[in-house]
């Protein structure tokens, strides 16, 4: 009869996962300190400290760049969690890209936990300069920066919509935009970033500013992932923008045990709430991006996404 009793409050999903038996020491490897999402590590370990009553202490390490965090798990244990695009790691199991030749049994192990808040494209042109789509940057002075993902597709972009010729490219880095656009040494300036963008909102507030909306066949013909910045999310901005976004997502590997990929996902959703009333960019983390997991999730992470009813696909599984 008792064992009757505990299969129906299973089958309910009415049994809570079996805690952790000791605290378990989780390193999270993100970003470069100082970068956002540097910052979006210590508080996601600060979130995992109060939602689990210190069962998971999370130490934040620093990283040079996503290839590097998919790399090193070829060297790392089940106490691994990384940060990355989706796309990297479907490349390391496919040894493409970054990691052709370079192939390794060990990424064949990686499993999605959750998504974190996407790389955001950011047009931002001075209000005076008159534009409203990305069309208008012709004849516009434009600070892209160097070295960033947000630099690189930036570039992309103006070549991809034939404004490479058109365009003024200012040089100076990204670091100098707000300052420049607020002087009028350049009328716009290309930034990626989790919205509400630190940089896009200093701007926005120390001057008129419009964020360009793209079309949809615009998004479609970048290849990347649509995105709406919500109204209001930037001072003066009064309607949804439409633009495109690099998805990224925390891996662990099968190490992980599933007891501690449950309550690691369990507690990050839990806590998201709270994470959002402190840093507005993680309001923008909702179960709809788990749609942009591409490859497997972590048995203990699908135990909780079965829970509560998510969508999962097939090849997720």
């Amino acid at each position: 009869m008792k064992f009757t009793a505990v299969a129906s409050l299973a089958a309910m999903g009415l049994l809570a996962a079996a805690p952790l038996t000791a605290q378990e020491r989780v390193t999270y490897k993100s970003a470069k300190t100082g970068s956002s999402y540097y910052q979006m590590g210590v508080e996601l370990a600060e979130a995992m400290k109060t939602g689990t009553d210190g069962a998971i202490s999370v130490t934040v390490e620093e990283s040079q760049g996503s290839v590097q965090n998919v790399m090193e798990v070829r060297a790392r244990g089940g106490d691994y969690v990384f940060t990355t695009p989706p796309a990297l790691v479907g490349a390391a199991q496919g040894a493409k890209g970054p990691f052709e030749g370079k192939g390794a049994p060990a990424f064949d192990e990686i499993r999605a936990l959750f998504p974190i808040p996407s790389l955001t494209m950011h047009f931002v042109v001075a209000e005076k300069a008159g534009a409203q789509g990305l069309e208008d940057l012709a004849g516009k002075s434009v600070l892209l920066g160097s070295g960033s993902f947000g630099a690189t597709e930036g570039e992309k972009y103006l070549e991809l919509f034939g404004l490479t010729d058109s365009v003024e490219i200012a040089d100076s880095e990204l670091s100098n935009a707000v300052a420049a656009l607020k002087n009028g040494q350049i009328d716009a300036f290309v930034t990626a970033g989790s919205y509400p963008a630190p940089n896009v909102i200093e701007a926005a507030a120390s001057t008129p500013v419009t964020i360009l909306s793209m079309t949809d066949e615009q998004v479609a013909e970048t290849g990347r992932t649509r995105l709406v910045i919500p109204a209001g999310t930037y001072a003066g901005q009064d309607s949804d923008v439409v633009t495109t976004s690099l998805p990224v997502v925390a891996y662990a590997t099968t190490k992980m045990s599933d007891d501690t990929a449950y309550t690691m996902t369990k507690t990050f959703w839990e806590e998201r709430e709270a994470l959002a009333d402190s840093a507005k960019w993680w309001a923008a983390v909702t179960p709809d991006l788990l749609e942009n997991i591409t490859t497997q999730i972590h048995p203990g992470a699908l135990r909780y996404y079965e829970e509560i009813g998510a969508p999962i696909t097939d090849a997720q599984r």
